[in-house]
């Protein structure tokens, strides 16, 4: 799967006392294979999650609608629509309670199979499924103490708006995760002029990409994979519309290009990736590749597809 949209995927109430939201696990609808974006409901003073720290992940948040604060290490911070908060791996413990309006979030990140998350305020840590600590008991949402709030900070330079983050290519895209300090991954929101293409029809070797509509409307382009019956591609092989509320995963090594075009409204998304500095990513249409490890653009017309493969 490849695609899915939020208001069809199945809504999770976890309910712990004060540990209290709606999540939705976007991600693996999309079929994501080892990253996630996982959208968070909160009502009015309820938490996201424990005060955690993830020992090897690196988290990305988008506020979609909302406000409320995030604790971050005994302090707090105002947020709300349009900003962006990075948590590095091994950082301030860190969790989010929705204002007075409640708050609704995107959370990003990788999906690691043993991944290792600590809870400092409890003594507790998840590794992988399930947690340990020096006895058995409830559930850890639902044994966090109640957080100190105080008065929210001067905004932290993890927590970035959209509007102050970093623009590219004269302000259609803005780098949200690289503005508020991310280093192990990224994002991006990307605004398309009306009936305008994105960034080239591409696949990746070792990139996990993942997308959510913010708004407008358009096509999803998926692009077959380069053989000797398609060694230079003009068309895509497939389109998909697109709108607000839809995830789109691309996982690595698939060969499926792909590409966004806007509709005649225009097309606004975040784009989520990881930085693989092994990623070799291909471009159909001009039979280019990327070592973006290294930063060199290669031009392959001496490829020989005339056994259906390359050599």
């Amino acid at each position: 799967m490849t695609l899915a949209h939020w208001d069809e995927v199945e809504k999770v109430e976890r309910d712990h006392g004060a540990v209290r939201a709606c999540w939705t696990f976007l991600g693996e609808a999309a079929g994501s294979v080892g990253v996630g974006v996982r959208r968070i409901e909160l009502e009015p003073g309820d938490l996201s999650t424990p005060a955690h720290v993830h020992l090897d992940a690196e988290e990305i948040f988008f506020v979609l609608g909302g406000s409320g604060l995030s604790w971050q290490g005994g302090a707090t911070y105002e947020i709300g629509p349009g900003d962006c908060l990075v948590h590095r791996a091994g950082g301030e413990p860190h969790t989010l309670r929705g204002g007075a309006g409640g708050l609704d979030v995107l959370a990003f990140g990788p999906r690691p199979r043993t991944g290792a998350t600590l809870l400092p305020n409890q003594g507790t840590a998840w590794l992988g499924p399930t947690w340990v600590d020096a006895g058995a008991g409830a559930h850890p949402f639902g044994r966090e103490p109640e957080l100190d709030w105080p008065a929210p900070s001067p905004r932290s330079a993890t927590i970035v708006h959209r509007d102050a983050a970093d623009p590219a290519f004269g302000g259609v895209i803005r780098l949200l995760g690289k503005s508020a300090g991310a280093v192990r991954s990224g994002l991006n929101w990307t605004s398309l002029p009306p009936n305008e293409e994105g960034a080239p029809p591409h696949c990746h070797t070792a990139e996990e990409e993942l997308f959510v509509v913010l708004d407008g409307d358009g096509a999803l382009e998926l692009w077959a994979p380069a053989s000797g019956e398609h060694p230079h591609q003009t068309e895509p092989q497939e389109t998909h519309p697109v709108r607000r509320g839809h995830v789109v995963s691309r996982p690595p090594g698939t060969r499926i290009s792909h590409s966004f075009r806007a509709g005649p409204d225009g097309l606004t998304y975040l784009a989520y990736g990881t930085k693989e500095p092994t990623d070799i990513c291909y471009y159909p249409r001009s039979n280019k590749v990327f070592l973006r490890g290294i930063g060199v653009i290669a031009r392959l017309d001496l490829l020989d597809y005339s056994d259906g493969e390359p050599s």
